[in-house]
């Protein structure tokens, strides 16, 4: 069993930065590929980047490619996702999640993450 806990979200101006949070608990938490994932209003939940259990191997939405970084602290446990000019098409809940299984590549599917946190509302004013 994976806990996860999301921090970091807000409210900020179009072209601001904003690092999110995601810490992790569960006694091989650092094992699990991570997934960040969103969600806008009325729209379906979205991949956005994910990390393979080791931070070797990334994966990344095109709309977020060049701006957003993902990455991890396994003596910490938890996974980051950096956001660099950001947009308002980028306001959406952001959720974090681990896999099903450990040692996974980091890939898109939602069917693939089994562990969900409560997720960080981030809002981009123009």
């Amino acid at each position: 069993q994976v806990q996860l806990v999301e921090s970091g979200g807000g409210l900020v101006q179009a072209g601001d930065s904003l690092r999110l949070s995601c810490a992790a608990s569960g006694r091989t938490s650092s094992t699990y590929a991570m997934g960040w994932f969103r969600q806008a209003p009325g729209k379906e939940r979205e991949v956005v980047a994910a990390i393979n259990w080791s931070g070797a191997n990334r994966y990344y939405a095109d709309s977020v490619k060049g701006r957003f970084t993902i990455s991890r602290d396994n003596v910490k446990d938890t996974v980051y996702l950096q956001m660099e000019s950001l947009r308002p098409d980028d306001t959406a809940d952001y959720y974090c999640a681990a896999q099903r299984r450990p040692y996974g590549p980091p890939t898109s599917p939602i069917s693939d993450y089994a562990y969900w946190g409560q997720g960080t509302q981030v809002t981009v004013s123009s």
